[in-house]
């Protein structure tokens, strides 16, 4: 069988809707070596820098299939033109899976699209302007298109048949996974503090990695933390590790009229290869975001073996389980306290590293893919019948 996936967010800086693409297709393509898996993008121009992003990808039964045709061009025309997107790719693919929540028109054999979130409803401020138009005229047309809605979350599920309850007979919850090649605990303590002395971090320090945008609640952090660091003589630093997303001004704008430069340091980019050393160095992980589909770093944390607080929002409890320090997404004090009981028990660190470590566990791609290929299945039943794996 011939089964296709869009490749566009495979391509440049990955972002966790490319992770979760990554994890997932990689693990089915080790699962079912009796398929052929293409993976298939538009391209005119900058042609290695895409064959170079794919070709970790690539293997024996899979394979890269290009469009000569703009990218950009091809989107916008076909939200508004049904442009059959199997005049480019033929109709070779029993099925294709588009993990970006749009399903172009006219496509060969079956459809699957992962719609992540309605962050677009939620909170439509916190989504780049691009992008909420593309949603805003193309999300409902592509779930009607789709034969099946993958979503990340029970959370989100109830969130898409809470804006669009037309859709729910066709929705399958699929979890995410964890890379514990890339996320694991970092034994090598000079390797830590080589990561430390780097990005001019204390030997405590409390850490967030992600985008800085306002759907992060980092503003409210930052709050949390001034009155935390109040409180204690020696406060372990805050450190926010990533790049800058949407409306993150008020992000640098708050640590300044607090006066805490010199307790909250901002790394930016984190090179690959530090991610495990920054994970692992740090008390605690904090991750108290409004709004999340699934939220991956908590749970890439957890492998690290880095006790996590994360909000009590949207699906944040449902990946952590009991694994984790649980506070309200609203509420400066709690977060506070959270952060206070992490830096003042090393009894909860202790027992939170280990049970997070399990918790990653039960969160593999290959469990992700065996869950994805069941969707598929569904739709087409000679699947089921073709598999060794």
């Amino acid at each position: 069988m011939n089964i296709a996936f869009d490749a566009l967010p495979l391509m440049g800086r990955l972002t966790g809707i490319g992770y979760c693409e990554a994890g997932q297709v990689k693990a089915l393509a080790r699962r079912h070596p009796e398929h052929r898996f293409a993976l298939q993008y538009f391209a005119v121009r900058k042609m290695a820098e895409k064959q170079a992003a794919l070709a970790p990808f690539l293997s024996g039964n899979m394979y890269a299939k290009r469009a000569f045709f703009p990218p950009f061009v091809y989107r916008a025309l076909s939200a508004f033109l049904p442009l059959p997107y199997r005049w480019f790719f033929g109709k070779k693919a029993c099925l294709t899976h588009f993990f970006n929540y749009i399903v172009p028109p006219f496509v060969a054999g079956k459809t699957v699209v992962t719609v992540h979130d309605m962050v677009l409803h939620a909170y439509p401020e916190t989504v780049r302007s691009r992008t909420r138009l593309m949603l805003q005229t193309g999300l409902r047309k592509s779930m009607k298109r789709a034969d099946r809605i993958v979503t990340d979350s029970y959370f989100s599920r109830a969130e898409i048949i809470r804006y669009y309850p037309e859709f729910a007979d066709k929705i399958r919850v699929v979890p995410c996974g964890v890379d514990t090649d890339r996320f694991h605990p970092e034994t090598d303590v000079k390797k830590i503090a080589q990561v430390r002395e780097k990005h001019g971090l204390s030997a405590s320090y409390f850490l967030y990695l992600g985008t800085l945008e306002p759907r992060k609640n980092l503003e409210r952090l930052i709050d949390a933390y001034a009155q935390f660091a109040a409180s204690h003589a020696n406060p372990a630093q805050l450190v926010l590790a990533g790049g800058k997303g949407w409306l993150y001004d008020g992000i640098f704008a708050k640590v300044q009229s607090l006066g805490l430069e010199d307790r909250v340091i901002f790394t930016q980019y984190i090179a690959e290869e530090e991610l495990c050393a920054l994970m692992s160095g740090a008390l605690a992980f904090t991750f108290p975001s409004l709004y999340e589909g699934f939220g991956m770093p908590p749970l890439e944390a957890m492998a690290c073996g880095t006790p996590v607080l994360v909000s009590d929002a949207a699906s944040l409890p449902e990946v952590t389980g009991d694994s984790a320090v649980i506070v309200k997404a609203d509420s400066t004090e709690d977060i506070a306290a959270g952060l206070h009981r992490l830096f003042t028990d090393a009894a909860l660190r202790k027992r939170l590293s280990a049970e997070g470590l399990d918790r990653a566990k039960t969160f593999s791609w290959e469990r992700s893919a065996a869950m994805l290929y069941d969707v598929y299945c569904e739709l087409i039943p000679a699947l089921k019948e073709q598999h060794h794996g």
